[in-house]
């Protein structure tokens, strides 16, 4: 088995080397405004995948797609040669939609924050369908009539009366008090 931090670690140095082979060693005219944002290499370090931008339209992206096609040979010699692993990973460049996904995610929150005002603002004019505290406290009126019953007679099923619990007699279950 592959120990994970040493497959990430050589997805990293990917990352790094294609990134400065692009800058400094591909001089074809196709090659756009391209930025390398994350490698990934499988577990066996057979197969590696670059994911890259490309700003500008279409064009510029098919441009760019063919320019890493074309250098991909140079490009996996010089990454073979610096991982010093026996068998060079094989590249594979995909573009990496990343300002799409941005965009979407932005126009989902936009939709989102738009119903939230709606439902503040439907909310703001909204009354009670029942009590506005449906769960309130007795009132004064309720308490006064509270006070003036007997405590045995108000006293709730099965409680026991201070003058029950002092005497010895047994509680109905047999248990004693």
């Amino acid at each position: 088995m592959t120990d994970p931090a040493r497959v990430r670690r050589h997805a990293e140095r990917v990352r790094e080397l294609v990134a400065s082979v692009v800058r400094t060693q591909i001089k074809d005219p196709r090659l756009g405004m391209i930025t390398i944002t994350d490698a990934r290499i499988t577990a066996d370090l057979r197969d590696a995948t670059v994911f890259y931008t490309v700003l500008g339209d279409a064009a510029a992206q098919a441009g760019t797609k063919a320019a890493l096609d074309s250098a991909n040979g140079l490009l996996r010699s010089t990454v073979g040669k610096a991982l010093g692993l026996r068998h060079s990973p094989t590249l594979t460049f995909v573009l990496d939609n990343v300002q799409e996904h941005a965009k979407h995610i932005d126009d989902l929150l936009a939709a989102a924050r738009s119903a939230d005002a709606e439902v503040q603002r439907l909310a703001a004019n909204a009354e009670y369908a029942g009590d506005a505290q449906p769960y309130r406290a007795e009132s004064d009126d309720d308490e006064d009539a509270a006070d003036d019953e007997d405590p045995a007679e108000g006293a709730p099923k099965g409680a026991a009366t201070a003058e029950a619990a002092g005497s010895g007699q047994p509680h109905p279950d047999g248990r004693p008090r």
